[in-house]
């Protein structure tokens, strides 16, 4: 009897959450190569989720301990963009079902953009809601950009379409009438935080891309906004834009 394809093994492994599976056991018996090279790769594969579950775990551990205390709409809130010179600044909250389990959620600056992309459709698809806060480089120089954090931040539960019963904040406090814990590093501890950057993030990218083609000349699609070489010899030779913080030392000089 002819043995199986390497090509139909690989696809099959694909599908494999086990190595004590029927068929992993069958193909420890196989001497190819080329088999026991993917066999290898499906342990790698299964002990990097497994520790990406144990991660997970450790993550949801505030959001436990609001279970327990009766909360069960429980808001990770996180913003982005303190540190452009040009943009707004996001924030987003999101509220993640108990029973949620989305792998690899981290500090959205900890991840690549092709997986924040990737998570930010999980974060979509499991969320009870998610609600963005914006507010423009107009405003923060009106108000400085620790005031539009939390403004945004404000905003942003606001926008919930369901009514959080609980906020968990990365490093802040907002002024709203609902029990909130501040955590410091929450991105990195919190898994509903955590989404909450990734999905602030995520957004204000894609605005900045959406800017990088009214404004071509100081690289938003590339920098965010950030004062990367380009953005500031784009400052150089253009000046600035109307989403410029005027408030923020390297654009003072070109008013």
């Amino acid at each position: 009897m002819a043995k199986e394809a390497i090509s139909e093994i690989k696809t099959h492994l694909l599908a494999t959450e086990t190595m004590t599976d029927p068929y992993v056991k069958q193909l420890q018996m196989d001497e190819r190569k080329g088999v026991q090279k993917l066999l290898l790769q499906l342990e790698r594969r299964l002990a990097q989720k497994e520790t990406l579950k144990e991660q997970f775990y450790t993550m949801q551990a505030f959001e436990r301990s609001c279970y327990k205390q009766g909360h069960h709409l429980i808001a990770g809130i996180d913003e982005v963009g303190r540190g452009p010179l040009a943009g707004p600044v996001v924030a987003a909250a999101v509220i993640l079902p108990e029973g949620s389990e989305i792998l690899g959620l981290n500090d959205s600056k900890q991840l690549s953009e092709k997986k924040r992309l990737d998570l930010d459709n999980k974060i979509k698809e499991q969320a009870t809601a998610i609600g963005i806060g914006e507010i423009s480089a107009e405003q923060i120089d009106q108000v400085n950009i620790y005031q539009a954090s939390k403004m945004a931040m404000t905003k942003a539960v606001e926008n919930l379409a369901v009514k959080a019963d609980h906020l968990l904040i990365d490093a802040m406090s907002i002024d709203i009438n609902i029990p909130q814990e501040k955590i410091i590093k929450g991105d990195a501890r919190s898994v509903s935080i955590a989404a909450a950057s990734i999905i602030a993030k995520v957004y204000r990218d894609q605005l900045m891309k959406e800017y990088h083609k009214i404004h071509p000349h100081y690289a938003f699609d590339k920098n965010a906004g950030y004062g990367t070489k380009a953005h500031l010899t784009g400052l150089k030779e253009y000046g600035i834009t109307a989403i410029h913080r005027k408030s923020y030392a390297p654009i003072k000089k070109y008013l």
